[in-house]
Formats: C-alpha cells, sequence, structure tokens
C-alpha cells in the first residue's frame, strides 16, 4: 500500500508507552508533529517541526496541508480520532486519500475495560463542548450509558440534573484520566455525584440503571390527562390523548426534529413532542403565567428537558426562534390567522403544520389562510367518547369534536 503523506495517531494519557509499533515507527520517520501540548510533550526527543493545536484547528491543518506536499505529517491525537475526535475535521481538510488513521482504544472503551462492564449494548452521549439541553431525554430509552463529559458538563452537574428531572435510579462511575498514571475509577450513588467537587475535567461517566423493575418507554407515547398537572377544568383545556395520538402523528416528527407547539397550555403535546424527538428540541410556547408555570413542572416530572417553556404571546414571541420542522397550534388567543402565517414562513421545506380547532371560526380562519397559500389540507374532525362508568353499568361519554388540519410546506 502506498505510504500516505499524514498520519493520524490516536494516543492514550500514559503517551508513548500505549503506541503500537506501528504507530511508533510512523512518529519516527515523520519529519513534522501536529497535536495538542499534552501530547506533543510525549516527545521530547522529536527534532522536526511542531504545530501545536491551540486556538483553532484551521490554521494549524492549513499548515500541515502545506508542508505534507513535501514532508511526512503525524497528528496526534486522543484515543480514536475517529470516534468523537479531530478525525473527520483532518479527512474532510486534507483529503481521505492522504490520510491514515492509527487509532488507540478510546477512552470509553477505557472506562467500561478498568470497570469491567460490557459495553455492545451501551448509548454514547457527549456533552463536551455542547449545550446540556436534552441530556435527560437522551438517557430516556436507555439502560447503559457512556458520557463524555468536560469542565463545565460535569459529572456532578449531569447528575444533578437527572436528579432534577425525576430519573435518578442509576449507578454512576467515574473514570477519570485513564490508562496514564493518574488514572482514578470510582463508583457513586447519583445524589453522593451530584455533591461531589473533586473530579478532574478529564474523565468518563458511566450510567447504569439500578432500578430492576425499570422498563424501557413505549415507542409510542399515550399519556392520560391525569399524567399531567393541569389549570381547573373552568379555564383549563388540555388536549385529549387520542387527539393528541392523532395530532404528533401527523406533524411526522423525527428523533432530530425542532417543534413549535403554539398555545401549550399544560404542555401535553409539547412532552410528548419531546419524547418522539430525544435528539431534537420543542418550544412551548404559552401566554397565561399559570400555564407557563405549570407547563415547566410537567417538563420537569416527564424529564424531557428539551422542551424550553417561552412565555409571550404568538405570533410575536416566535421571532428569533430556531426554525421549524414541526409546528403544533393548539391555541391561538384569537391570532389564528397571523399565527398560521407565520409559522408557515418559518417551517422548513418539507415541515408540517397542524392546528387542532373547536370552534367554527378558528376552522374557517385556519383554512382560509392555507387555501390563500395554495395548500390543501388533510382535515380531520375528530369525536371521541370514552366508556364511563354508570352505576353497575358503563355509558359512553362524547368529548368536544375536534378538527385536525394538517400541511405539508413543499
Amino acid at each position: 500500500m502506498k505510504q500516505r503523506a499524514v498520519t493520524v495517531i490516536g494516543m492514550g494519557d500514559d503517551g508513548c508507552a500505549g503506541l503500537t509499533s506501528r504507530a511508533a515507527n510512523a512518529v519516527a520517520r515523520a519529519q513534522v508533529l501536529v497535536g495538542g501540548e499534552r501530547h506533543l510533550a510525549f516527545f521530547p526527543q522529536f527534532t522536526g517541526e511542531r504545530i501545536p493545536l491551540k486556538g483553532g484547528l484551521g490554521a494549524a491543518l492549513d499548515r500541515a496541508a502545506q508542508l505534507a506536499e513535501e514532508h511526512h505529517v503525524c497528528v496526534l491525537a486522543s484515543g480514536d480520532p475517529l470516534f468523537f475526535g479531530v478525525g473527520p475535521m483532518i479527512a474532510k481538510r486534507l483529503g481521505t486519500e492522504h490520510v491514515e488513521f492509527l487509532p488507540a482504544p478510546s477512552s470509553i472503551q477505557w472506562a467500561f475495560a478498568r470497570t469491567g462492564i460490557a459495553w455492545e449494548d451501551a448509548d454514547i452521549v457527549s456533552v463536551h463542548g455542547r449545550s446540556i439541553d436534552g441530556f435527560v431525554a437522551r438517557l430516556r430509552r436507555s439502560t447503559k450509558v457512556a458520557v463524555l463529559t468536560d469542565a463545565e458538563n460535569t459529572p456532578a452537574r449531569l447528575a444533578a440534573r437527572l436528579i432534577e428531572h425525576g430519573d435518578g435510579a442509576w449507578n454512576a462511575w467515574v473514570c477519570e484520566r485513564l490508562s496514564g498514571p493518574e488514572e482514578r475509577v470510582r463508583r457513586f450513588a447519583l445524589a453522593d455525584l451530584a455533591a461531589e467537587k473533586d473530579i478532574d475535567p478529564l474523565n468518563v461517566l458511566l450510567l447504569v440503571r439500578s432500578d430492576e423493575a425499570w422498563r424501557t418507554p413505549p415507542a409510542i407515547p399515550y399519556l392520560h390527562e391525569d399524567a399531567f398537572a393541569k389549570r381547573m377544568p373552568k379555564n383549563g383545556l388540555i388536549t385529549k390523548r387520542e387527539v393528541r395520538l392523532l395530532s404528533l402523528a401527523s406533524l411526522a416528527i423525527r428523533p432530530d426534529a425542532v417543534v413549535w407547539d403554539i398555545g401549550a397550555g399544560s404542555g401535553s403535546v409539547s412532552i410528548e413532542a419531546a419524547m418522539l424527538a430525544p435528539r431534537g428540541a420543542v418550544y412551548a410556547i404559552e401566554v397565561d403565567p399559570e400555564g407557563v408555570a405549570i407547563c415547566r413542572d410537567n417538563v420537569r416530572t416527564h424529564g424531557t428537558d428539551n422542551v424550553h417553556v417561552i412565555e409571550g404571546r404568538a405570533p410575536e414571541v416566535l421571532v428569533g426562534l430556531p426554525a421549524p420542522d414541526a409546528v403544533f397550534v393548539g391555541g391561538s388567543k384569537g391570532s389564528m390567522a397571523d399565527i398560521v402565517i407565520a409559522s408557515l414562513d418559518a417551517l422548513r421545506p418539507g415541515g408540517r403544520l397542524v392546528v387542532n380547532a373547536v370552534t367554527m371560526e378558528n376552522v374557517a380562519e385556519a383554512y382560509a389562510v392555507l387555501r390563500a397559500r395554495e395548500l390543501d389540507p388533510d382535515i380531520t374532525l375528530v369525536q371521541i367518547s370514552r366508556g364511563v362508568p354508570l352505576a353497575r353499568y358503563r355509558r359512553y361519554e362524547a368529548l368536544n369534536p375536534i378538527h385536525i388540519m394538517a400541511v405539508e410546506k413543499t
């Protein structure tokens, strides 16, 4: 095989001692060494040009690409460079045909090896340099998780977030400075971990469910209204679960979707949408202060920390929100036409708009706007009756009829 101009070498915290002979030979023949200062320090005997990776990769990779035309270049990286590492950026910048990757065991592999936990069924989550929003939601269907943390999103902070959102039944292992002389592996109860201050920034967090009775949640949420805190019946309507199911199906929510729920009320639609989009984000829009407080309580209760509750009146409050893949309109406060127009304008191509309307006025207003946009909505009139007790018998009790109006933005 033809020797490539750039070799990307994965390393552990044990430095040169953990290199394979192939990786050591690549460094020995290199004329240029690129890497973080911690990695470069493992090779004090190197006499060629050193390019430290600091202040961004762009300039360092530009220099490496220039030198690679006439020199052999080695780039030093942590663990497996193609696993949450710099590998993809290097391959894109320099071209995969010019780059050879020599991976070392990743920090995730070392963590499971040190704890003796099998990991073929584990999920991997990274909050390293990323927002913590949605962390609990990502773990909702997991039994075993490895988490890449950073100095801000520490194991203690993550443990506290799990407890805050009612998902505290985990065993935790914090694995620090893996494969190096300062390696430390400790097991924690989640409550103890939330209070722990002495944790090295270079760590991997392992989480394993501690509740043996725990079962994976159903693929399709179908929560009864009683599962949500809500306002008094006289002013606190909540979308019934049968209607919620049909509305969510009409939204065609993907796991990474951005969803707007306008007129969120108690947040039932937002919460179930968030369960269907664990890697996405849901923006629950509610104008009533009491509804906002209840919605936030429900979000914490159901562990959907990828729901962002926004207090304000639509459509004005929609300005500046991330472009949605799906918009649900469950309440309008008399601004139905303006909300539908704003939602259609904001939707990404291929996005779905679903309007739930009780009154004929709202149905007519929404339909008129959609037809003016030359859209032909799917319209369903949903009439649900539930069986309820009547002395020794059961009878049907009718719920309010609901129009579900759905369109796709082409």
